[in-house]
């Protein structure tokens, strides 16, 4: 299996589009969330299908706007929450707590995502324009080919982004070496035992003065206010850029490594 995400391009009525779904995913998780910690306090079992028994029987028809929405949105909600409750319930063999924290509420404008599928037809995704179940037509800035299952949608510092897995056969090219070393520095990003050093990024020192005027000039707005939101953006994609070149630069050695050597290992040099 391979994992792909890649970022798209909406127009205004698409972005939209794509803000409602994930804020009818939020709505449903929210309140899935609340009804499972009022069932469990009285003493019931919730799950996954009572709950999508209660709000498509009772829930859902009180609010006719859902109706504009795609199903599978909420749907999946509800098996996130249930797979948050199973890792926060599920423990560790070597500790004596859960695999991850108890579920809480999502807030707007914070990872804001939601998934949809084909109704069990597979997603084709070809060239740049990509047709989406209930989404319509959407355009991508790289070609795309790949057959999936079901995708997500997320939003990251004001742009949405299009994530899937797929299966990939794969080429074995034969390796240059078999075993390398690798020893991961501070000054370098790494220093491998054959010599080839890959020097460090040091994305953030980069940005560091830019992204402290951002915040000091932050800091002096009105809370909510358009110049608030405005600045808030602009902080946030200052981060997306310096978590992608660290990002670029960690890709570019894991590729090497993997193309080149059958066995990595611990080294010091």
């Amino acid at each position: 299996m391979k994992s792909i995400r890649t970022k798209l391009k909406l127009n205004n009525k698409q972005k939209t589009l794509m803000a409602q779904h994930a804020g009818y995913s939020r709505w449903c998780y929210n309140w899935g969330l609340s009804l499972w910690i009022r069932a469990y306090k009285d003493g019931y079992k919730p799950n996954v299908r009572k709950l999508r028994e209660v709000f498509t029987n009772q829930t859902k028809p009180q609010h006719p706007w859902m109706k504009n929405l795609s199903s599978k949105v909420y749907q999946y909600a509800f098996i996130n929450l249930g797979e948050a409750f199973k890792r926060f319930f599920s423990f560790g063999m070597l500790r004596k707590q859960g695999l991850g924290k108890h579920p809480r509420f999502k807030k707007k404008g914070k990872q804001d995502s939601f998934t949809i599928d084909n109704s069990g037809k597979p997603i084709e995704l070809n060239g740049w324009c990509h047709k989406l179940p209930f989404i319509g037509i959407v355009k991508t800035y790289e070609p795309i080919e790949a057959t999936t299952k079901k995708i997500t949608i997320s939003r990251q510092a004001g742009d949405w982004y299009l994530s899937c897995s797929y299966e990939f056969n794969g080429i074995t090219t034969p390796k240059k070496t078999d075993v390398v070393g690798v020893d991961l520095g501070v000054k370098t990003l790494a220093t491998l035992s054959d010599g080839k050093v890959f020097k460090s990024v040091k994305s953030y020192q980069r940005f560091e003065a830019k992204l402290s005027r951002l915040q000091y000039l932050h800091r002096h707005k009105k809370v909510g206010s358009a110049n608030w939101k405005r600045a808030q953006l602009k902080i946030a994609r200052l981060h997306r850029r310096v978590a992608s070149i660290r990002k670029d630069a960690l890709h570019k050695l894991t590729t090497y490594l993997a193309k080149n050597h059958s066995v990595v290992a611990q080294a010091k040099i």
